[in-house]
């Protein structure tokens, strides 16, 4: 069984028991978490979709742990002009394990 949830202008698919890197939510380690955006459920031959969203559905876990993304480069240049600008940027992530899809 799989569902596709939307969290943090993403989308993601789902089974129990997988880790998850996500946006960054509020929250301890250890703390619940629920994603009731369904927007899809799929369990073996039964499909449903949902109009936007699937009813009644919710999608369940805890979070594993809360931290940075490893290190981007964010390089601007211009030939000829003597314009350039270098940023780093450090993505803020949660990992969530999914443990039950009840539906």
């Amino acid at each position: 069984m799989y569902a596709v949830v939307a969290t943090g202008g993403k989308q993601y698919k789902v089974e129990a028991g997988e880790i998850l890197r996500i946006e960054k939510l509020d929250g301890e380690v250890g703390a619940e978490v629920a994603f009731d955006q369904v927007l899809m459920l799929a369990d073996g031959d039964n499909v449903k979709i949902g109009q936007p969203l699937v009813a009644g559905v919710a999608v369940k876990g805890h979070i594993v742990e809360q931290g940075k993304q490893k290190k981007i480069i964010v390089f601007k240049y211009k030939r000829r002009k003597r314009y350039r600008r270098k940023q780093g940027h450090r993505q803020l992530f949660t990992a969530v394990k999914i443990d039950t899809i009840e539906a």
